[in-house]
């Protein structure tokens, strides 16, 4: 068979693989927004550089993010197999699959927020000082403000780098392209289908930058 042939042939598993990577990247990225930016507010709330910060929640914070993200991911799957059958009740799947993902996902982009907003202007809590606001106020109307579309553009990096990473829950029977790729392609000896998958995976990546880039212009304030 040719290679257009070999494609029509593999379409069902390759469809059902993009949903396995759309079911581990849905869930991690849900989690990385709602526990990744309350977590880099903290951060840098507690960061020594901050007036009133509190560097020992900082030190605590910092050591379990940096823990977490110079961890060999692959290592770092596996040994959370028990955590993963404990909490889930499978350690294999998709869902399963998403867990080690969303700890990733939560680590980096905690961090991302952390550094973008240390980007903020001291300017901008002058002024929120000055208005008399509280600390949720300042936050809110201020700082995420100020800081949104960094955060976008953070979201959206962090977002690439989980589709890289599903790459390799093959080892936990998440499925998904990058397994499609290897199993189907490689290890079949079918290098166009290997290609073809990673062509995919390219586009993926390439549509959830311009998309991410896209909201972080019009959200600009400097623009």
């Amino acid at each position: 068979m040719n290679l257009v042939e070999n494609i029509q042939y593999y379409m069902p598993e390759f469809i059902l693989s993009l949903k396995q990577t759309g079911t581990m990247m849905g869930i991690s990225m849900t989690f990385c927004l709602f526990l990744g930016l309350p977590l880099g507010v903290a951060l840098f709330l507690s960061n020594p550089s901050i007036k009133g910060s509190q560097p020992l929640n900082y030190w605590g914070l910092n050591f379990i993010i940096t823990l977490v993200r110079s961890f060999p991911f692959l290592l770092f799957v596996v040994s959370l197999i028990p955590v993963t059958r404990f909490i889930i009740g499978r350690a294999f799947g998709p869902v399963p699959a998403s867990f080690p993902l969303s700890i990733v996902a939560v680590a980096i982009f905690a961090r991302m927020v952390e550094q973008v907003l240390l980007d903020v202007p001291e300017e901008i809590r002058l002024l929120a000082d000055s208005l008399g606001t509280s600390k949720w106020e300042y936050i809110w109307h201020f700082l995420l403000v100020e800081a949104r579309s960094g955060i976008v553009l953070g979201y959206t990096t962090t977002a690439v780098s989980m589709v890289s990473y599903s790459t390799v829950m093959g080892i936990v029977g998440g499925g998904g392209v990058g397994d499609f790729a290897i199993r189907y392609g490689y290890q079949s000896y079918q290098m166009g289908i290997m290609y073809f998958a990673i062509c995919v995976m390219i586009v993926i990546v390439f549509i959830i930058q311009m998309l991410g880039n896209s909201i972080a212009r019009k959200l600009d304030k400097r623009k």
